[in-house]
């Protein structure tokens, strides 16, 4: 009976192992269900924690992925590791002494004591070394309240100290370091981290900072004095950790808990980097940068940092309307409003234009746009000229940079044209360097040979280069034909040539010959307008045409100027009986010429929307409020409609944005980016135009650091950027004389 079940029993299971266990291993495998990657992480243990992370990464960093915080000074993500300043010390069991954690690479079964008696010792100890020659400047030092030396101090130092003066010779004493006008050095309270070194080394660009001497001898500085000259400067107070590098114009105005922080948006190039602005009884006291990993990263140019004090100076305070007299006289709102009014109403709407400026916000172009329509004008016009042929602004491929701002890193080829993105969008230049120096990117630049600090291939000037490159005749065709990821930037000044229509026409069909030959991935676009003012994208967005020629042909009765400061257009070219009207909030060169002149409000005193030069809307947020009589510019564009019997169909923000999104979605579509993938219909548009180049060289606007300071109202307003530029010709000074003497 036992044999007999012990027989089916194996009957039974050797027929399911025939019909389970034995078929094809393939057979298995259910094809739709997709293969996860073979997990390659490493397993350490973090004070008895079990962590999984990615092979190569340093003790450091796998510590934080526990949740674990280790004290640094000399460590930062975005720097290369120098591994000075010894606080990160944790003890690694079998080893013989604590060790160095940003500079250590995790083991497999490593077990790191982050808590144990021996790490915290030797973190004593090094805070104890690095107080021995710190100086008691905590009352009087500017980093007081955001310091790491007295937050880590605190944290990890000891509760008593054992250093003795016994020979009365004092602790280390520094020369003070001029740097020009923006960053201010104390270099008693220096402790050799080299974070500022490295920051200007490999972000930068320029090797201006070192180290001399070594031990109690060492000193951070320029060796020669010397001018910091670059246009990142001031993130080298962000970067270090105590009070030796803080900012100049800062310096002694405010401590850190008595500021109110508002984040927002910087709008003095077309970038549109993320800033918090920091204020305090109604003035703005300094603007740092915000993180935001799309655009500028944690950096910010010094001119959107140090430009603020433009705030405060030369501001239109009051409505004024010109007299009799040729002067102009303050007035209340309602006289500027009325005699606004009186001329606008003796016109007709083909005799009347409207001219917005770069600073200007899509809120008060889209009111500005739907009061000049309600007159019976289409003649609004942008500042900066745009070709006309072909789709022109039709599509939105054709002016904005279609390849996102952090997308620079995955590129393998860069052509610009035409721009010096250095100073033109400072952070559209790190990203560009950050990617040649970690991806080893290549760049070429066709136009004037400028300082980009990182080497590039120049194909010279001429704008005939550009059509050889689309015809498969210049040298440089071999690299560009190898580039899997290839980017063409073409520069918003290079379209302010009389050949920009031609420019246009061959860098957008060259671009769309190199992403097809060189099969390029589908998502991935090659051509891209670099812009240098925040207003412009909108304003296209909207349907402003560019350029200023048809206002000096038109010569219309009356011409409205929104913020337009850079002086394109004069009284002469318009002759005497144009009536002016100025809006905007400086007194600069639109308000000198205006007859009547309405006060408005800056970005940091209103709520406006700002499209960047890759397409994205970010908001600006309101700070503080306008000075004196000053208004927000849409709020006095719908007032100036009711005077005029026209009454504008918005009351508040909200219905504002509503029509906002009518007029374009881009525009309140905030923080995101809506691709625009009309390439090769703006290439069949363009076949027709007939290339005409110019013999001109293309040149950049901005080729020195000189020229980068003062390029809008704001920062021609600002003292500090007046000294700026100040200290760089005086800097440059003996660099010219010699070369004159060479030239002798």
């Amino acid at each position: 009976m036992n044999k007999l079940i012990l027989n089916s029993s194996k009957k039974l299971l050797g027929s399911s192992l025939k019909t389970n266990v034995l078929k094809p291993r393939t057979a298995l495998l259910s094809t739709n269900v997709p293969q996860s990657p073979p997990d390659n992480r490493v397993e350490v243990f973090v004070d008895d924690k079990p962590v999984l992370v990615e092979p190569g990464v340093t003790v450091l960093q796998a510590c934080a992925e526990a949740g674990v915080e280790i004290p640094r000074f000399c460590y930062h993500e975005r720097l290369a590791i120098a591994g000075n300043c010894r606080m990160c010390l944790v003890e690694i069991e079998r080893t013989p002494k604590p060790v160095a954690s940003c500079a250590m690479p995790i083991m497999k079964g490593m077990r790191i004591k982050t808590d144990s008696p021996a790490t915290k010792k030797a973190r004593e100890g090094v805070m104890e070394f690095l107080l021995v020659n710190h100086p008691l400047d905590c009352p009087v030092c500017d980093q007081g309240g955001e310091c790491d030396l007295q937050d880590q101090a605190m944290a990890f130092g000891s509760d008593r100290s054992r250093f003795t003066d016994i020979l009365f010779s004092g602790k280390r004493a520094v020369e003070d370091k001029n740097l020009g006008p923006l960053v201010k050095t104390s270099m008693n309270r220096c402790i050799h981290c080299t974070r500022c070194v490295r920051f200007a080394s490999e972000v930068a660009g320029v090797d201006d900072l070192g180290t001399t001497g070594r031990g109690g001898e060492m000193q951070i500085g320029t060796y020669v004095e010397k001018l910091l000259a670059t246009e990142v400067s001031g993130n080298v107070i962000d970067l270090c950790p105590v009070g030796a590098l803080t900012s100049k114009p800062y310096a002694f105005t405010a401590r850190p808990w008595e500021l109110r922080k508002i984040s927002s948006i910087d709008v003095l190039d077309a970038i549109g980097s993320n800033i918090v602005v920091q204020h305090r009884a109604g003035d703005v006291m300094r603007v740092l940068p915000r993180l935001n990993e799309d655009i500028n990263e944690e950096w910010l140019d010094d001119k959107a940092r140090f430009s603020y004090d433009g705030l405060r100076r030369q501001r239109l305070v009051t409505p004024m309307v010109r007299g009799h007299d040729g002067l102009l006289k303050p007035c209340e709102w309602e006289d500027a409003f009325y005699a606004v009014a009186d001329k606008l109403s003796q016109v007709n709407g083909s005799q009347m234009a409207a001219l917005a400026g770069n600073l200007t916000d899509a809120e008060s172009l889209v009111v500005l746009k739907d009061l000049m329509n309600k007159l019976g004008s289409e003649n609004l016009f942008v500042e900066e000229s745009f070709p006309t042929q072909g789709s022109s602004t039709d599509l939105r491929t054709n002016y904005i940079s279609n390849t996102s701002i952090n997308s620079i890193e995955q590129a393998d080829l860069v052509l610009l044209i035409g721009t010096n993105p250095r100073y033109e969008a400072p952070m559209y230049n790190t990203r560009i360097r950050k990617s040649l120096v970690h991806n080893e990117l290549k760049v070429a630049l066709l136009g004037s040979k400028v300082n980009l600090s990182y080497e590039y291939d120049y194909l010279g000037d001429s704008a005939q280069v550009l059509e050889e490159l689309l015809n498969g005749k210049h040298e440089y065709n071999k690299l560009l034909a190898q580039a899997k990821r290839p980017l063409i930037v073409l520069g918003s000044s290079a379209l302010q040539r009389q050949d920009a229509d031609s420019l246009l026409n061959l860098a957008t069909k060259l671009s769309e010959k190199l992403r097809i030959q060189n099969g390029c991935p589908s998502n991935w676009k090659v051509f891209n307008v670099l812009h240098r003012w925040a207003s412009q994208v909108a304003a296209l967005d909207i349907g402003y045409k560019s350029g200023v020629e048809q206002i000096k042909a038109q010569k219309p009765k009356v011409l409205y100027l929104m913020g337009a400061d850079e002086d394109l257009i004069s009284r002469s070219e318009l002759g005497e009986e144009t009536f002016i009207i100025y809006q905007g909030h400086h007194g600069d060169r639109g308000a000198e010429i205006a007859d009547v002149v309405l006060p408005g409000a800056a970005y940091t005193e209103k709520t406006g929307t700002y499209v960047n030069t890759e397409g994205r809307a970010q908001q600006a947020s309101y700070v503080v409020a306008p000075p004196g009589k000053a208004k927000e510019d849409w709020q006095i564009l719908r007032a100036l409609s009711d005077i005029l019997g026209n009454p504008l169909p918005y009351d508040d923000l909200d219905s504002l944005r509503k029509r906002m999104t009518e007029v374009s979605p881009t525009l309140t579509s905030y923080d995101r980016i809506e691709p625009a993938s009309f390439m090769s219909l703006s290439v069949q548009l363009s076949q027709k135009h007939k290339t005409a180049l110019s013999k001109e060289p293309i040149r950049a606007i901005q080729t020195e650091l000189s020229d980068f300071y003062m390029t809008n109202a704001i920062s021609r307003a600002s003292l500090t950027m007046a000294r700026c530029v100040q200290a760089y010709k005086k800097n440059n000074e003996p660099e010219k004389q010699t070369q004159v003497n060479a030239n002798l």
